[in-house]
């Protein structure tokens, strides 16, 4: 059974509906399964990471997730704070980097936007790939494997019953994950992680 890491981050999730219900399916998931959610703003509220228990879940889990909100094309400001700090050289990259050889990563994000608005003819201008190139690089350097992101567009006008639907597969990718039968390579060509799920 491989194991996930949910690093989620939201600095106002009481705020936020979509995300409450997605991490209310997280967290049956974790009851049952090897699936830990570390919670970055309730576990630093002043930003102060502790960035030696930070390593040590990386190295105790096998898939890294990033949930968060996709504030301004990227993400909360924990989520780099988390980056500057646990990715260190020389442990995370470098010549001497090789921690995290062969993890598995990726994100989830919420968004405000259609889906439509996320191309070279839309509104936005770039696909969501592409404004997660950061996070691809990162993965890169850090010798991990970087998969598409599980993407819930268009937040504000979703239906209640939409919402548990992104929900019910949010936890069956966590199943998929935790059971071993994600197709890596399969995955990695597709544009959305939600491609490979049904409700």
């Amino acid at each position: 059974m491989a194991s996930v890491l949910i690093l989620f981050a939201h600095p106002a999730l009481e705020k936020s509906r979509t995300n409450r219900i997605l991490m209310g399916a997280c967290q049956s998931v974790a009851s049952v399964t090897s699936v830990t959610i570390n919670d970055l703003y309730q576990e630093y509220p002043d930003f102060d990471i502790d960035v030696d228990r930070e390593q040590q879940l990386l190295l105790d889990h096998e898939y890294i997730i990033l949930h968060h909100p996709f504030y301004w094309y990227s993400s909360p400001a924990m989520v780099k704070q988390w980056e500057d700090l646990v990715l260190e050289h020389g442990w995370a990259y470098g010549r001497e980097g090789n921690a995290l050889v062969g993890k598995k990563i990726f994100n989830v994000i919420t968004t405000g936007g259609p889906q439509r608005a996320y191309d070279e003819a839309g509104l936005n201008r770039f696909t969501v790939r592409q404004f997660l190139a950061p996070f691809d690089q990162t993965a890169h350097l850090c010798k991990m494997i970087y998969l598409p992101p599980f993407v819930v567009h268009g937040t504000h006008r979703l239906t209640e019953e939409e919402m548990h639907q992104y929900a019910r597969q949010y936890k069956s990718l966590l199943t998929l994950l935790t059971t071993d039968q994600l197709d890596v390579e399969d995955a990695r060509n597709r544009q959305y992680l939600n491609e490979l799920l049904v409700d």
